[in-house]
């Protein structure tokens, strides 16, 4: 597609739109009242995007660039030391894994986060050393908090975001929300038409086995989205208050998939061009009711937490392949769907003593059910298979933490106690294939000492767990050749993590640095079929991982120029006795966001950030360097544009090599990432 064309269009046409308005807002009669009244006076202070404390680091995301980014994922993705997969289905912390992502007081997953407008969060917080009272499953803690209002109000927005990419994205968005005394209430809906593009291609070989195979696949999805939603939030008085609020997200998918493979096996050699024909349905919905309570008889602060999620997903495929040059044939027909049902509830209490020392104890109970039905035709062989998997897990987690400060001395000390109950059947068998009880004890310890005004140094200790998605413990699979599948692995078990920390603060600048130990991490693995020569793709638990984080957070403001820098050292070590160990080396990871504060309210940032080679004794990634545009505007108050340039360089490529189960692998992974946008955002009411 020719971008350049439309891309004229819409400038002269947002060009021709801001200049009518302007000249709407000059054209004022000589005689009017208006000219005999006193001039508003506004007072307004810049607001640094990014604060750092202790290696904390907060986003400003409402007074920022940052509001004009269409989806919360995309968000996330541009902020430092956060990585998003090339899929969107997960999101990792530089040095760290997995975070845990919460929702103001409520822990939430990737779904929510697809289903929560950028024009909602106030701010978003990338904790380091999370404390007991969130759940011990993971590292580090991405923060979301919501915006709400002050005063009594009325505003909506309403927003377009076209994105050019490979091809043609539009997102459009409307966003209202109402304060009146002690009642605020928010709605949102959001109609995106996406066009998402991708290419991957992995070549492999069979050390012994005389089997090599090297297949390259693009896929060019058209997807409509939905998302809506709603919150209504009850101040009862200064210290209590109730909410809830509910998010949809709708999704339907057609992406046809055309592959072409070489395949070399004992039996012969075959080019094949596969063509599947893929239709799915993504649905999730969630509701959340927070209460908050502060017991005066006891002077304690009381928060109870409720949640609920639904997500289903029904994928259908139908694939022929063609063999060396011949004709398509009928290959399989497979229809697979998955639903999995989630509730929680926590409380947790408060108390604050003279002394300066703070008391915080509570529970929580979750529970998760999930169904994952897969039927398959296979027209080759005129065979029919069904497979149906039940999942339940249910935790049950108590912590208590002790804080407060002796003299220049901060000290923090928590314990969590958190058990898990597992269960995994087919249905047409009598005993169930996974059935799992245990409890765990996760201490975290934080001790900080203040050297002067400007300078202190803490000292940290935390032992985690890290659980697989819900959404991977099924085995629903994606057909990408005859000789190869994607698939989930029902067998995934949690991986444990100690670690330890220290950090030198000096005023906002900070040096951290930080050595941890993982049991059963999870990552990439190849099995191979002998029997019906398929190589399957999957997630495994490797034995263990090592590794040391030397992490400068370096936030700097002169004049006009704001800038916030990360460069963070790491030396990692993955071992296990099935793939081939390489030594392990140190690689880079740096991260710098530079905002310019221009005259007449426009904004100019410049972002960047990149990856030198990664050698981590299994799997060796090649060097990324991502650098991101973005110019904004404010006019009379009301409009609101933003021109992003991402990707400026299409460094969209990412390759992963390693050797596992004898099978030796290159894979290749084209992003489509190079993008141009304009957004527009229209606000109204007071």
């Amino acid at each position: 597609m020719n971008l350049y064309l439309p891309l004229k269009i819409l400038i002269t046409i947002l060009l021709f739109c801001l200049s009518f308005f302007a000249n709407a807002q000059n054209e004022t009669p000589k005689d009017s009242i208006a000219n005999q009244e006193l001039k508003e006076v506004v007072i307004s202070q810049n607001k640094k995007t990014f604060t750092n404390t202790n290696g904390n680091i907060k986003v400003d995301v409402a007074n920022s660039v940052y509001n004009a980014i269409p989806n919360t994922v995309d968000l996330l993705s541009r902020l430092p030391t956060i990585q998003v997969s090339s899929d969107k289905e997960s999101i990792t912390v530089v040095g760290k894994g997995n975070p845990l992502i919460y929702i103001d007081n409520q822990k939430v997953g990737i779904n929510d986060l697809n289903a929560l407008v950028p024009a909602d969060i106030k701010t978003i917080e990338i904790i380091q050393n999370p404390s007991s009272k969130y759940e011990a499953e993971g590292r580090s803690v991405i923060l979301i908090t919501r915006k709400f209002s002050k005063k009594d109000s009325f505003k909506t927005d309403i927003s377009e975001v076209a994105s050019f990419k490979k091809n043609f994205n539009n997102y459009l968005g409307f966003n209202s929300s109402f304060k009146k005394n002690k009642l605020e209430w928010k709605v949102n809906f959001n109609y995106n038409r996406l066009n998402p593009w991708e290419n991957h291609s992995i070549d492999y070989q069979i050390a012994g086995a005389d089997i090599a195979s090297k297949y390259d696949v693009t896929a060019t999805t058209k997807r409509k989205q939905y998302i809506y939603g709603g919150s209504l939030f009850y101040k009862i008085n200064e210290d209590d208050y109730f909410s809830v609020s509910t998010a949809f997200r709708l999704r339907d998918d057609t992406f046809p998939i055309n592959t072409f493979t070489y395949n070399k096996n004992p039996d012969g050699e075959n080019n094949v061009l596969t063509w599947s024909d893929n239709s799915s349905k993504k649905n999730y919905g969630n509701i959340f009711m927070n209460y908050s309570k502060k017991i005066k008889a006891i002077d304690t602060k009381l928060f109870a937490g409720f949640q609920y999620s639904n997500f289903q997903q029904d994928l259908k495929t139908l694939v022929e392949n063609n063999y060396n040059e011949t004709e398509f044939n009928l290959a399989q027909s497979r229809n697979q769907k998955f639903n999995v049902d989630y509730f929680s509830g926590r409380i947790d209490l408060e108390k604050k003593f003279k002394n300066e020392i703070n008391l915080e104890y509570g529970a929580l109970y979750s529970a998760a059910k999930s169904k994952s039905d897969t039927d398959i035709f296979d027209f080759e062989n005129d065979e029919n298979s069904n497979l149906n998997y039940d999942f339940k897990e249910q935790n049950l987690a108590g912590y208590t933490q002790l804080s407060g400060k002796i003299k220049k001395i901060s000290f923090s000390a928590g314990l969590r106690v958190e058990n898990t109950n597992v269960d995994g059947k087919y249905r047409t068998d009598s005993s169930p294939l996974i059935d799992k009880n245990y409890t765990n004890v996760f201490p975290k310890m934080q001790l900080s000492m203040a050297i002067d005004s400007t300078k202190n140094i803490s000292f940290n200790y935390a032992k985690s767990i890290s659980r697989p998605q819900y959404s991977t413990l099924s085995n629903i699979a994606t057909y990408i050749n005859p000789y190869f599948l994607y698939s989930g692995n029902i067998n995934l078990g949690p991986t444990f993590t100690n670690e330890i920390s220290s950090t030198f603060q000096y005023n906002d600048k900070s040096v951290k640095l930080s050595y941890y130990q993982n049991k059963n991490p999870v990552y990439n693995s190849f099995l191979f079929d002998k029997e019906t020569n398929i190589m399957t793709f999957k997630d495994i638990n490797f034995e263990k991982e090592s590794g040391l984080n030397l992490d400068f957070e370096m936030p700097f403001t002169y004049k006009f120029w704001t800038t916030s820098n990360s460069l963070i050292f790491i030396l990692e070590k993955i071992e296990d006795p099935s793939a081939a160990f390489l030594a392990s080396k140190p690689y880079l990871y740096y991260y710098s966001n530079n905002e310019f504060k221009l005259p007449k309210e426009y904004s100019f940032v410049v972002s960047f950030w990149g990856l030198t080679k990664q050698t981590s004794g299994i799997f060796e990634r090649n060097v990324r360097f991502v650098t991101d545009l973005a110019l904004y505007k404010t006019f009379f108050k009301k409009w609101n544009c933003t021109l992003n340039f991402n990707n400026v360089f299409k460094n969209v490529i990412q390759t992963e090599e390693f050797i596992i189960n004898n099978v030796s692998s290159t894979a290749r992974y084209v992003v489509d990432a190079h993008e141009f946008s304009i957004s527009v955002k229209y606000s109204f009411g007071k």
